[in-house]
């Protein structure tokens, strides 16, 4: 699993090289898609199946989702613009393990209520990790990550959670980045082995989502900028471990 973490860091890592204005989103994902085939990598997102029957599987290596969009967006013909903040998603299995991992970039100089949301939804990801080698169930890390978001004056996405990960991209538990009647049901325990895709989604606005007539792309319901960032990380004796983080 870390080298395929290894990998999808390195992803992110000419993406962020290629985000400026002027690019689209589809040369982006056709630069992620060539670098998975040179080593070997199956792309976990193409081919995903529609939840709606007789819609269309997913295309694309990568989800690519601007400014009020929140997950699942298409890459395509769209150019990015000074002032847009766009996030992208991937993934991939390297020798029959996955990684998975998500980041949201900045077009140029954005405003500030995008530089804000942005720092709160890094700082988020930030602190469910640390609280993963801190506390004893997940349940006490999504309190404090809904906290942390509301306390900003943001909402958390709550349509859309992490995930365990391992020989397939989405495995049990399902990890909220909020408190829930379902989550205290179905919470866990935070022990050596358990690997798990933590992806805090947080919106300017309302915490309320559409689908758009794509079946696939989700944005906010009132349009204002969302945020998502993901890593994939490893519970282990000696505390969190960041499959997924790039190397300097």
């Amino acid at each position: 699993m870390r080298e395929a973490g290894r990998l999808v860091a390195t992803a992110h890592r000419v993406i962020r090289s290629m985000v400026e204005p002027g690019v689209t989103t589809a040369q982006i994902d056709e630069a992620v898609e060539r670098l998975f085939g040179k080593h070997g990598a199956t792309p976990l997102f193409k081919g995903v199946p529609n939840s709606t029957p007789g819609k269309s599987d997913f295309p694309s290596v990568c989800c690519i989702s601007v400014n009020e969009q929140i997950v699942h967006g298409i890459p395509g013909d769209r150019r990015l613009e000074a002032g847009d903040i766009v996030k992208v998603d991937t993934g991939c299995r390297l020798n029959g393990w996955c990684g998975d991992s998500a980041w949201t970039y900045a077009v140029g100089e954005i405003d500030p209520l995008k530089r804000r949301l942005m720092q709160i939804g890094e700082e988020n990801l930030y602190l469910a990790i640390r609280e993963t080698g801190r506390k004893k169930r997940w349940s006490e890390v999504a309190d404090v990550m809904e906290r942390h978001v509301r306390q900003a004056g943001f909402s958390v996405v709550e349509q859309f959670v992490g995930h365990g990960i391992g020989r397939e991209m989405h495995e049990d538990p399902q990890v909220p980045n909020f408190l829930s009647s379902q989550l205290k049901r179905h919470d866990f325990r935070l022990e050596p082995g358990l690997v798990v895709a933590i992806e805090p989604m947080v919106n300017a606005g309302t915490k309320h989502v559409r689908v758009l007539k794509d079946h696939w792309t989700v944005e906010t319901k009132d349009r204002k900028p969302s945020v998502h960032f993901e890593h994939t990380v490893a519970i282990t004796a000696d505390g969190p471990d960041i499959l997924t983080q790039p190397v300097e």
